[in-house]
């Protein structure tokens, strides 16, 4: 059964000499309850823009993302936040903490847009992640692989049914990627949760059994390949 399911999604950005260029033309994509996919993409292959769009965070010029029965493409932007509350969750490249939370008040700000705070279970995922001992340590006072796990955690605390990932190793040295890869896969298998997962670090691709490129599915990427 389709979780997410995507049908002529377009995205295009106005370019500063006010030519439009188009980033994403997807006819068609699905991804299933529970299941792992990894899409390859180097740098400016829209990657993060998919995700985005995917996400609520940028709307769609047209095309329909469904998404647990609700199409985030035509859902306003309070309906949008509500939704991607409920059913995704998001592990940014660059981590995206509030740098004046310690670890466990983060996790707690990413609860309050959804079902509402719950310290035991913010606490448990720290401690999940390796970081019982860091509940109160500001970002700044963690490595670049603790930021990362405390950003892992924040993803997952609202038990979403689809977490998001976009580059999450790209950060990290080999050994905390590794570490990182490796926790987000048995999180999400642990909870349920279908992920999508983007990334250009073949060692990272290898990881999954599934593994698509992004301009298979991105017309406008296949364009640009060719010409």
């Amino acid at each position: 059964m389709s979780l997410l399911e995507i049908r002529d999604l377009i995205k295009s950005y106005r370019t500063p000499d006010g030519e439009v260029q188009t980033v994403l033309d997807v006819p068609a994509f699905e991804l299933g309850e529970k299941e792992h996919v990894a899409l390859r993409g180097t740098s400016g292959t829209g990657k993060t823009t998919l995700l985005n769009c995917i996400a609520g965070i940028l709307s769609p010029d047209s095309g329909h993302i469904e998404l647990a029965g609700r199409d985030m493409a035509v859902l306003g932007e309070s309906a949008r936040d509500r939704h991607r509350a409920d059913h995704i969750g998001y592990i940014f490249q660059t981590f995206n903490l509030l740098q004046g939370y310690t670890c466990l008040e983060n996790v707690l700000l990413g609860m309050s847009f959804g079902p509402g705070k719950d310290r035991a279970r913010a606490r448990e995922l720290l401690t999940r992640v390796g970081l019982e001992d860091r509940l109160n340590y500001r970002p700044s006072q963690l490595s670049v692989g603790q930021q990362q796990r405390v950003a892992v955690a924040r993803a997952l605390a609202n038990q979403p049914q689809l977490v998001l990932a976009d580059e999450p190793t790209g950060n990290l040295d080999p050994r905390n990627g590794r570490e990182a890869l490796k926790l987000i896969r048995e999180i999400c298998g642990e909870t349920d949760a279908a992920l999508l997962l983007v990334s250009h670090d073949q060692e990272v691709l290898n990881q999954f059994d599934e593994c698509r490129d992004l301009a298979e599915i991105n017309q406008a990427m296949r364009e640009v390949s060719t010409t």
